[in-house]
């Protein structure tokens, strides 16, 4: 590949040119969802810019094996190994298998991914798919001298690590700061060091999830299920591995360990961290009672929201921000984010009746220089949107007939929309009325034809208006009327 793709190195601190370790495959691990409750817009987000850059890399020639894990089993509801088991909780609950509850809010995390137009992954394997690779690689990190076992649950030791090893690397923290902002060890710990996690747990009695091992009946600690798919599926080392960046500190930090433990080698080469999610302003979390779910978003039902937006509203609206940057939900960021994008459609829709002209007056080439320049500068999707609004104006302006371009710049410009509109980006038309509509307007548009033939135009001008109420916008030209939501 020829290209200059800069991608941000959270291992590193930097960006880097990226260069994939068997061109021209490249090997994208990101951690999905734990699947005991609906996903979350933090989910979405982390999941719809790595659709990005998953559509990027193939749209530059690639072949992304893109794996997304699902965790169906082993996370407690805290990092230090600590708390009930969530799917158990959740199934006591509400009276179900925790299988059950698995399926369910796997399909709706499903559901939400196709309403966002997120490509699926090349493959999507689950922590409960994957027992015995994870008793595997315990059994190999305990032979490498950096785990112990205590009455059937296995420890990583996180201080004899650190001896030989950097093993806040991904973060840049010191193990002393670590170590000081740790609760003492309590008579009944079993753990040697403070900041020990689990790789393997012992199972109680009345767990749900359990599988036989080595050390008894238990199940895998949260972190070990991704070490172990993404070695199955990508290998010892692979290129990317993605997240969102509230698991960079202990979910990544303790992937890199283990892997390190077990396969001694680095598990990913770049390590890429959306950011989080503030909602006017502050910090979006369940507890503060402004978060949001997807379903709560597009159908309005919230106390926050004045109104509901559609799905590709709501991915131009996450798109409109790089990944890195924070992202801050708002009633007038949403607004602003659905007028840009129907405008953004709405020229679209015009761009098979440009007109040629003898001479261009715009550089076409130079506009798809800077939109590649823009994604190859750590996919800063604002910036892409940036030069297709200046598409938007050119489309606009030749439509009206105030600018000229000949027929190979139009194509030129059909093609560059198209690509970076619709392939890279993964917007469409999302309205799920749009053929029957086209076929309404088609009739309407007759109709109104018909009156002003008829010398009717009290019907013409009423069919107009009555539109324009709706936010609907006809157009009359000697080619014909065309339409546009306003």
């Amino acid at each position: 590949m020829d290209t200059q793709l800069q991608v941000y190195n959270t291992l590193t601190r930097q960006k880097e040119v990226f260069k994939p370790i068997n061109p021209p495959l490249v090997g994208m691990y990101v951690c999905g969802p734990t699947v005991y409750s609906d996903v979350h817009l933090g989910n979405c987000r982390t999941f719809v810019s790595f659709d990005l850059i998953y559509r990027y890399l193939q749209h530059l020639g690639y072949k992304v094996r893109y794996v997304r894990n699902i965790t169906d089993a082993g996370h407690l509801e805290g990092d230090r190994d600590e708390g009930d088991d969530k799917f158990t909780k959740k199934a006591k609950l509400e009276q179900l298998e925790p299988m059950e509850i698995v399926q369910k809010y796997t399909l709706g995390f499903h559901d939400v991914m196709r309403l966002l137009n997120t490509l699926p992954p090349s493959i999507e394997p689950t922590a409960t798919g994957h027992i015995t690779e994870q008793i595997e690689m315990v059994k190999q990190i305990l032979d490498s001298g950096f785990a112990y076992e205590v009455n059937g649950t296995v420890y990583f030791d996180v201080e004899k690590y650190a001896e030989a090893n950097n093993y806040t690397i991904l973060t840049n923290r010191q193990i002393e700061e670590m170590l000081a902002n740790t609760r003492e060890l309590g008579g009944q710990d079993e753990k040697k060091g403070r900041l020990d996690f689990a790789l393997w747990i012992k199972a109680k009695p009345e767990h749900l999830m359990r599988w036989p091992s080595p050390w008894g009946w238990g199940f895998p600690g949260w972190h070990i299920e991704c070490s172990a798919m993404s070695k199955k599926y990508l290998g010892d080392t692979f290129d990317i591995h993605g997240g969102g960046m509230d698991l960079a500190a202990t979910h990544h930090t303790n992937e890199i360990a283990q892997s390190q433990a077990c396969n001694h080698s680095q598990p990913a080469n770049y390590w890429m961290h959306t950011n989080m999610l503030t909602v006017n302003g502050t910090r979006m979390s369940k507890s503060a009672g402004n978060g949001f779910l997807p379903g709560e978003l597009f159908t309005g039902n919230h106390p926050l929201l004045n109104r509901a937006y559609s799905p590709m509203t709501v991915r131009f609206f996450m798109l409109q921000a790089h990944y890195r940057s924070t992202l801050d939900f708002s009633n007038e960021a949403l607004e602003a984010s659905d007028k840009g994008f129907k405008r953004l459609m709405n020229a679209v829709a015009l761009l098979d009746k440009l007109k040629p002209a003898a001479v261009s007056e715009v550089d076409i080439a130079a506009l798809k220089e800077r939109a590649y320049a823009a994604m190859n500068d750590d996919f800063n999707s604002p910036v892409l949107i940036a030069e297709l609004f200046e598409a938007v104006r050119i489309i606009n302006s030749v439509y009206d007939g105030k600018l000229n371009l000949k027929q190979e710049d139009i194509d030129a410009l059909v093609q560059l929309v198209n690509t970076f509109v619709f392939e890279v980006l993964g917007l469409n038309y999302d309205d799920q009325q749009s053929d029957d509509l086209g076929g309404l307007m088609d009739l309407l548009i007759q109709i109104r034809t018909e009156a002003k033939q008829n010398q009717d135009y009290a019907t013409s001008d009423k069919i107009r208006m009555a539109l324009d109420s709706l936010g609907i916008q006809l157009k009359d030209s000697k080619e014909g009327t065309t339409w546009t939501k306003a």
